[in-house]
């Protein structure tokens, strides 16, 4: 498995932002991944990352699930959100739906995590993805944090994000470096996701690590304004997970403080916006199987139905299969539009795909039909709606539905 190389129109590069090596994590940070033997093909499983820093400020976003898994309880309900230091992780089982022993299995892996990295308990998150409804082999989670220890180091990025996949067809890793005002940080995050994708957020798991130094207020502001423009968008097959969780943990190792208000903040909360929207786009990508990304824009004049617009047609099977054999069938585009809408007829949407205008007012017009048939050839393919009124606009990105989806799915567990 390699790591996927990012780009895409809808998320553009920034002057003071930089690529670099993906092996390392920024000062004062470590991280591990170890085999434990959760996974039934065998592999990383059980991950470790550890910020050396006493005055590390965190901020941490979950699933709205009704049913969420017991690390998110845990990691909620025992945890400093604002202070976190480590994230103990395994893959290959979600520890979801396993009632009151799944919980003291999950704060017993708070318990170990802590050990393993020399903190408290309360700023140890706990994070777990893979199976629903199976317990979790506690003795597999200890030994594995344990023998992570051994192996903590500051280039165990890739150890790490190895240890948090899943159905990932390939890596969603991302390490940057930021100018600001002051200086130069860095700025890291390992990701995994690739089906069970629908906000809030996603199958999905992402760690953030930087060394600039943010307050807690900061750092939980700008989280939560980039996780609503980037895994919020996002969707492979409308489902809610249970395990959802982002993390970001602020080391302050390099002593560059983005202040409250300032050019600085501007600056890093542009970089960390441009990492978690390249992460979502690569989950996306993924989709256990997908061969393109749609992108749908939604304009009107009322949020909800921009919105309602928006999730109808990056959900909808047949939009979804269109985009997959690159036919430019609008009409689906419509029907999910319309279905979305109830007791809005006759609605005047207008619809273009790839620029090209094929529906005004509710009607079809004239187009060059084989030039569109070639422009949604290609790996990204847009759409642009509009409703009555103005004011209020919206995007999700989304996969298409393809045979390897299917098989991926029915395989799962077996």
């Amino acid at each position: 498995m390699s790591a996927q190389p990012f780009s895409s129109r809808w998320v553009p590069g920034l002057s003071h932002v930089r690529d670099v090596a993906l092996d390392r994590l920024p000062q004062g940070f470590r991280a591990a991944g170890v085999a434990a033997g959760i996974k039934p093909s065998g592999g990383h499983d059980v991950g470790l990352l550890v910020c050396d820093s006493a005055d590390a400020t965190s901020a941490a976003r979950f699933t709205r699930s009704g049913v969420q898994a017991a690390p998110v309880l845990v990691t909620r309900e025992r945890c400093r959100l604002d202070a976190l230091r480590a994230v103990a992780v395994n893959s290959g089982n979600a520890n979801a739906a396993t009632g009151s022993l799944g919980y003291q299995l999950a704060a017993k892996m708070q318990g170990a995590g802590a050990m393993c990295a020399g903190v408290h308990e309360d700023q140890v998150a706990v994070c777990s993805t893979g199976v629903i409804g199976v317990q979790l082999d506690g003795r597999a989670i200890v030994s594995g944090l344990s023998a992570a220890r051994g192996q903590l180091r500051p280039d165990g990025a890739q150890d790490l994000q190895l240890a948090i996949e899943t159905t990932d067809l390939f890596h969603k890793h991302a390490a940057l470096e930021v100018d600001i005002p002051g200086g130069t940080v860095s700025l890291t995050a390992q990701c995994k996701g690739a089906g069970m994708i629908q906000p809030s957020h996603a199958t999905m798991l992402c760690f953030v690590e930087t060394d600039a130094v943010l307050s807690a207020e900061t750092a939980d502001l700008l989280l939560g304004v980039t996780v609503k423009r980037s895994f919020d968008r996002i969707t492979v097959d409308g489902q809610l997970s249970t395990n959802d969780t982002v993390i970001l943990i602020a080391g302050g190792a390099s002593g560059v403080t983005v202040e409250p208000e300032s050019e600085a903040e501007v600056r890093f909360g542009e970089a960390l916006d441009m990492l978690l929207r390249r992460l979502a786009l690569l989950i996306v990508r993924d989709g256990e199987g997908s061969a393109r990304v749609g992108r749908v824009v939604v304009r009107g004049g009322h949020q909800p139905n921009v919105e309602r617009a928006a999730r109808a047609v990056a959900n909808s099977p047949l939009v979804k299969t269109a985009l997959h054999g690159g036919d430019p069938n609008w009409g689906r585009v419509a029907q999910a539009v319309g279905m979305a809408l109830p007791e809005t007829a006759p609605l005047p949407v207008d619809i273009a795909i790839e620029g090209m205008q094929v529906c005004v007012a509710g009607q079809a017009v004239g187009h060059d039909a084989e030039a569109l048939a070639a422009r949604v050839q290609g790996a990204e393919v847009e759409y642009v709606i509009g409703l009555p009124g103005d004011g209020c606009e919206t995007e999700v990105f989304f996969s298409d539905f393809g045979h390897e989806y299917i098989r991926i799915n029915a395989e799962y567990t077996t």
